[in-house]
C-alpha cells in the first residue's frame, strides 16, 4: 500500500510537472506569434520574420546577471585582477595605431576602448555564445523588462535584414548583448561601423569593427574627449538620499555644500563647469561617487553601476 502511494506521488510529480513544461512551450509559441505581428508593424518584413520567427526555441538560461550580493570591495578586485590590467596595458601597446586612429576620428581615449573590451567580452574571448533571437525573445516572454526586449528582439531582426547579418553568427551572452564590446541591437542598428573597411559588419571577430562602432556610439552621444569619467569621494554630513542617482546632477561647489570631499578629505574642484551625480551603488555605508556625463555613456555598455565602475577601475589602471 505504502509502495503504491509513493509511485503515485512519484508519477504525479513528474507528469504535472511535463503539463507546465508543455504549457511554457505552448505559451511562447503563441507570443512568438504576437512577435512577429509587432515585428512587421515596426517595418520588419512578413517574410523574413515568419521565416525566423520558426526557428526561436525557448531559452532558459536568458536572465540579467544580479551583483546585489556583491560589494565594491569585492566586486572590483575579483572583476579586474592584476591579469587584467597587465593585459589591458599589453592589448593598448598591441593596438595602439588602430586606437590611436579610433580616438583621432571618434575623440575617445583609447584607454576606455581597451577598458569596454576588457570587462564586457574579456578582450575579446567573450563576444557572445547563445543564439540571439532566441535570447531577446525568451527575455521579452519571461516579461521583466518585456517593452524593452521587444524592441531589442525587432532590432535583432532589422540588423539582420538592413546589415545582412547572418541568423547564425548572430551570437549574444544570455542578457541578449552582442559582440566584443556586447552592444545590444538596437545600438549596433544606429552606431554600427565596418572598422576594417572589409564590406561587412563582425563584431564578433573583428576588433577593428567592434572598436569602432563603441567608440562611434559615444561620440555621437556626446562623449567628452577633455574630461573623465568621475571621482570617489567621501562625505562628512548625512546624507539626503533625494541627492543619490543619475538623475540628479549638481556643480561641484554644491556638493562640497552638500558635505562631499575628495575620498582624501581635500576639497572638491573649484569649478563649475561640470555637472556630476552622486551613485552609491552598495548603499549609504558603502563607497560614494561623483560621476559625470562621461559614466553615463559608459554605463549604457554594462548591466550594473558595479560593472560601470568595475570598467572605470581599469580605465585608470591603463593610464597608471
Amino acid at each position: 500500500m505504502i509502495l503504491k502511494i509513493i509511485l503515485s506521488a512519484i508519477i504525479y510529480f513528474f507528469t504535472s510537472h511535463l503539463v507546465v513544461a508543455n504549457n511554457s512551450h505552448h505559451q511562447f509559441e503563441d507570443y512568438l506569434l504576437s512577435l512577429q505581428q509587432q515585428a512587421i508593424s515596426a517595418g520588419v518584413s512578413p517574410l523574413l520574420a515568419e521565416r525566423l520567427i520558426g526557428d526561436i526555441k525557448i531559452f532558459k538560461k536568458a536572465n540579467i546577471d544580479n551583483d546585489s550580493q556583491h560589494t565594491l570591495e569585492t566586486y572590483i578586485p575579483q572583476m579586474v585582477p592584476e591579469i587584467s590590467v597587465s593585459t589591458a596595458r599589453a592589448m593598448l601597446q598591441q593596438h595602439e595605431t588602430l586606437l590611436n586612429n579610433l580616438s583621432q576620428q571618434y575623440q575617445v581615449q583609447p584607454r576606455f576602448i581597451i577598458a569596454l573590451w576588457g570587462i564586457n567580452s574579456r578582450f575579446g574571448e567573450r563576444p557572445g555564445r547563445f543564439p540571439a533571437l532566441s535570447v531577446l525573445a525568451s527575455l521579452a516572454f519571461n516579461g521583466e523588462n518585456q517593452l524593452f526586449y521587444v524592441n531589442e528582439f525587432i532590432a535583432a531582426l532589422k540588423l539582420i535584414e538592413q546589415k545582412k547579418f547572418e541568423v547564425n553568427a548572430l551570437k549574444s551572452s544570455s542578457t541578449g548583448a552582442m559582440g566584443q564590446m556586447q552592444m545590444m541591437p538596437s545600438q549596433l542598428l544606429i552606431y554600427l561601423v565596418d572598422g576594417d573597411k572589409d564590406g561587412r559588419f563582425d563584431i564578433w571577430n573583428s576588433a577593428e569593427d567592434a572598436f569602432a562602432s563603441a567608440a562611434n556610439m559615444l561620440n555621437q552621444q556626446g562623449w567628452q574627449f577633455d574630461a573623465t569619467w568621475g571621482r570617489q569621494v567621501k562625505a562628512t554630513m548625512m546624507l539626503d538620499p533625494n541627492l543619490l542617482g543619475l538623475a540628479s546632477t549638481h556643480t561641484f561647489s554644491q556638493w562640497q555644500a552638500y558635505g562631499f570631499r575628495r575620498y582624501n578629505g581635500n576639497n572638491l574642484p573649484q569649478r563649475d563647469d561640470i555637472n556630476a551625480s552622486l551613485i552609491a551603488p552598495d548603499g549609504p555605508q558603502g563607497r560614494f561617487y561623483l560621476v559625470y556625463e562621461n559614466f553615463r555613456l559608459l554605463d549604457q555598455f554594462t548591466a550594473s553601476f558595479h560593472d560601470t565602475l568595475a570598467l572605470t577601475y581599469l580605465s585608470e589602471k591603463i593610464k597608471q
